[in-house]
This record gives C-alpha cells, structure tokens and sequence, in this order.
C-alpha cells in the first residue's frame, strides 16, 4: 500500500506554504497576537476565496470543493508550521465537523455554506469551568423553550469564541448531551477574550443566560456526536503539531551550521548532532502517526477510534521535543522574547494540553483497545 502524497496533493502543499510565507511570516504573527482579532480579515477572505481552503473538505453539496481528510491535513500541517494567526481551526476542525457529523441535513444545508465560503466564522464550546474535555455530560443546560431551546452556563476554552458569529454548544437536555447553534450577539449571550499561554490562538470564556439556541442532530446525540468531531479535531491537531515540530528542527539545524564556536560550527559538536538526531526521530515518528491518521479519517474507518488518540498523543510529544531542544540548541538568544524559538515553543505547549494532554490521550486508546 502505497501512503505518498499524490502529485497534486503536493501542488496544494506548495501552495498553501507559498500563502503562508506570504501572508504569514513570524513578523506577521507578532503583530496579530497582538490585536483584539488575532487575525486579518483581508487575508481570511484571500485564504477561503483564492485558495478555497475554508471549504477544502466540504461536500460540494453544501458549497465546498468534497476533498478528504488527507488535503486537509496538508493545509493543518503547513499552517502549524507558519503559526497561522486565524479562526481556521476552529471553524473548520471543530465547527464544520460537528456539522457533518451530526446528521442534521437542515442544519448543514443552513451553516455549511456559510463555512465554506469563508463568510461564517464557527467555534465549537464544550469545555467548562473544570477545564475537562469529557464528553459525556455538562454543567450547560438547555430547556425547551417555545420553538427552540433555552441554554444557561459557561464554557470556558472557547478557540476564537470572540470571533465567532456562530457557537455550537455542547449541553445537556432533558433527552441526554446534545448540541445547539447559537448565533453571534443572541440575547444572555457573553463573550469574554481570556489570557492565554499560546498567544497565536485566541480563546474565550463564554457565557449563557437564558440564551435562545438552535437544536443541531437529535436530542441525546451530542456524545457521539462530540466523540467523532473530537477525533477528527485530534488529527488535525496532529498535523499542525507536525508542521510545527518540522519547522523547530529547521530552525535548529540552520543556526547549528551557522552559529560558531571555538572556531567551528556548534553542529559539529556530538551534543548538537545528538539533539538534532533525537528530534528528527521522533518528527519521522510523528509525521506516520499523522498521516495515517489523516488516512484512515479520509477512509471514514472504525479505526480512527485508535489512529486519533495515538496521532494526538504522540504528535504532541514530538512537538514540544523539538521546540523545547530548539531553545536549547539556539542558547541563550533561544530564551528571549525577541527570538521565534518560543513562539513555537508555547503553541507546542498549549496543542499539547488541548484536548486534553499526552496521558488523556493514551489512556483513551488504552480504553478503546480494552486494555
């Protein structure tokens, strides 16, 4: 079985890098970590019009363009490596997965279009006060209200929660956990920007108070739900983690061969090499749990329920590897606010807690392989 990239899956590589390099670079980053936003407006609608990626693996039924999973880890892979400053995670690893998952035909025929198009900026809200990402029950209650549903309680950890003109809420209704579009400046709606380790990734704690909501599946289906679009967002985060990690070990082999000491190049000191070798590894490692995971979602299989957790974990290790030895191998110019060295540094840091850490993930696997 071959598992190498096609011929044009490598063209969209190219580019999308060639995008990011672009409208992307650290320089960028910096400033727009900096903004209420965190991102540009002018080059969201460049990434979704021009490039179609808002709506890469949308079925063309609902406006996108109906590739796999395995495009879309390209696209996650080398906006991971740029830092990309921008809703797109959430929109369309977490928001248009729920969709797609949920089974709800008027639901995606009512937001999809949206998403694809780039008009519609979603997020998705699960996690609460506990900071835990479990998806079998919530604190958020959501009551039958008229033709609709009235939502109360907070979710914390919302990614672009401020951005978001549309939040699908996890919360627990007379039938079980299900799942509620709330659309943007809805009455009781509160949104609040809240500090954040990774600068480059905005999040919110968001508040409900008798807040009108839009029923997406069926009552009770929010777990499985939940559980489906969690897996898919854990192998895109894995792909992003890979681009991050490829790019900290760039980063230190080209100061290793140009940074000299005691008259030669530090690379060529065994200490070096060894960090370099040890993260090149565990980024090879990284890079087959990714992709077959990317495959294997692509395949729409049962054994994503493995891939998913595996991918998550491992890749997130990888990750924080190859930032952490990237400070070490760059010295002391590693350790200051003025190198790029910890702006990956921190993305690694807090990809590695989202959704849950390293031990979460293996002990799912463990779980879901009856160990």
């Amino acid at each position: 079985m071959n598992f190498a990239f096609s011929e044009e899956q490598e063209e969209l590589r190219k580019a999308v890098r060639r995008f990011m390099e672009d409208k992307s670079s650290v320089t960028e980053v910096r400033r727009l970590m900096e903004t209420a936003k965190g991102y540009d407006g002018a080059v969201w609608q460049q990434l979704a019009e021009q490039l179609g990626l808002t709506g890469l693996a949308i079925p063309e039924a609902y406006g996108g363009s109906g590739f796999s999973a395995v495009e879309q880890s390209i696209v996650f892979e080398e906006m991971g490596r740029a830092l990309y400053c921008g809703p797109y995670f959430a929109t369309v690893a977490l928001a248009a997965n729920v969709l797609l998952s949920s089974g709800d035909d008027d639901a995606k025929a009512a937001y999809l279009p949206g998403i694809a198009a780039g008009e519609t900026i979603a997020t998705l809200a699960v996690t609460e006060e506990d900071g835990g990402w479990g998806v079998d029950s919530f604190a958020t209650s959501a009551a039958a209200a008229g033709a609709g549903y009235s939502l109360n309680g907070i979710k914390s950890y919302v990614i672009d929660g401020q951005n978001a003109s549309l939040l699908l809420v996890a919360a627990t209704a007379a039938g079980g956990v299900s799942i509620f579009a709330v659309e943007a400046g809805a009455p009781g709606l509160s949104v609040e920007e809240i500090p954040t380790l990774d600068q480059t990734r905005k999040m919110a704690r968001v508040t409900f108070s008798n807040t009108p909501g839009r029923l997406v599946g069926a009552e009770g289906a929010g777990t499985s739900i939940l559980t489906a679009t969690m897996d898919l967002a854990a192998v895109a985060l894995a792909a992003e983690e890979v681009g991050g990690a490829a790019r900290c070990l760039e980063m230190s082999v080209d100061y290793a061969k140009s940074r000299i000491q005691f008259g030669r190049a530090i690379g060529s000191f065994q200490a070096i090499k060894h960090k370099c070798a040890d993260v090149l590894l565990e980024l090879e490692s990284a890079k087959s749990a990714a992709y077959y995971a990317g495959w294997v979602a692509s395949q729409d299989s049962e054994e994503l329920a493995v891939a998913a957790p595996l991918a998550k974990a491992f890749c997130s290790d990888a990750y924080f590897l190859a930032a952490a030895e990237n400070i070490q191998i760059h010295g002391g110019i590693g350790f200051t606010w003025e190198h790029d060295a910890h702006l990956y540094f921190k993305r690694a840091k807090a990809s590695q807690l989202l959704f849950g850490d390293s031990t979460y993930h293996r002990a799912k696997l463990a779980d879901r392989v009856g160990i």
